[in-house]
């Protein structure tokens, strides 16, 4: 099968593959055809050195299985991407996204999406609805990662919230916290990305205008920049909540004192739920079309991942099959 490959460090060399061998999947385990695949920060992380990663990167996609569980052959999925023991302490008490033992799609352990097969436990499968599309499905794992929010602290319409960074997660927790009933403010750079969200009605400012200091509620961070870390403890009022969404790659100082001093809530979000991604898909209640900038055959990979660095595209995809 073709599929784009990242080698073992110091190297950190992402190449087109071919010809890989074709992924057998083993017990309780489905073989998927990738119909459609998105690149997202932590693929660019990835890159760079996060998690040591070797293999095949991505997790973000939508496809047909082909073989494995009868029930599911035939069936377009979307699948979590934590693959978690089911043994341990973690996973009896229902933890499993914090497995000690699991694998990640694409990320830790496991090869991924951006190739034109790849196998997953059944268990992991959600059934996309017809009424939603194969680009619109490719964001049900960053879409369900953008809920998760709303598990880390109380949301109402009078919360004051700023979401950091107007990027593609960014742009979804947005949307998500409008469908909430909020009215986030959103920090960035990108004209582009600032103006998607000024459409949905939402207040915007420019990553070099000044907002009021300390008198937000909740302060999302997704800048994917340790620096997003320092501003966001500066955008928090006493004893409110910042939500951590940012993965990087390098490490850097932090000033940790305000945290305690003004007693706030540091809450690292990661993974979140499928099916409220979908439903909010399937109601309408969040936009994607908008945020797809282009689309590159799977053998153009490297390029791909190339323009998917660059603040001009929002969202690129990635199609096995297309020539």
């Amino acid at each position: 099968m073709q599929a784009l490959v990242l080698s073992t460090p110091p190297s950190r060399q992402l190449q087109f593959v071919p010809d890989l061998p074709d992924p057998e999947p083993r017990a309780g385990e489905v073989l998927v055809r990738v119909q459609l695949a998105g690149i997202c920060a932590t693929d660019l992380e990835l890159a760079r050195g996060y998690m040591q990663f070797a293999g095949v990167p991505g997790h973000e996609f939508v496809g047909t299985v082909v073989d494995g569980d009868e029930q599911w052959v035939g069936r377009r999925v979307v699948t979590e991407i934590n693959c978690p023991c089911l043994e341990c302490d973690l996973c009896r008490q229902g933890l499993t996204n914090h497995c000690p033992r699991r694998t990640v799609l694409g990320i830790s352990g496991r090869d991924g999406a951006f190739a034109e097969l790849l196998t997953i436990p059944a268990r992991n499968c959600h059934v996309v609805p017809d009424t939603i599309t194969d680009q619109q499905a490719v964001f049900v794992e960053p879409l369900a990662a953008a809920a998760h929010v709303l598990d880390a602290a109380e949301f109402t319409p009078e919360t004051r919230v700023v979401v950091l960074g107007s990027g593609r997660l960014g742009l979804l927790v947005a949307q998500v916290l409008a469908a909430q009933g909020c009215r986030p403010e959103v920090l960035g750079r990108n004209p582009r990305t600032l103006e998607l969200c000024a459409r949905h009605g939402m207040r915007t400012h420019r990553a070099d205008e000044v907002l009021p200091r300390g008198g937000h509620h909740v302060v999302v961070e997704c800048t994917g920049s340790p620096e997003g870390l320092r501003l966001a403890l500066g955008l928090c009022r006493p004893q409110g909540t910042i939500v951590l969404k940012s993965t990087y790659a390098e490490a850097a100082p932090f000033d940790l004192a305000p945290l305690v001093v003004n007693e706030l809530r540091l809450v690292g979000s990661r993974c979140g739920p499928f099916p409220a991604a979908l439903r909010l898909l399937a109601e309408r209640r969040v936009e994607v079309d908008e945020m797809v900038s282009a689309v590159y055959p799977l053998r153009r990979g490297v390029e791909a991942l190339e323009a998917a660095a660059r603040p001009d595209n929002i969202k690129v995809l990635l199609q096995p099959g297309l020539t």
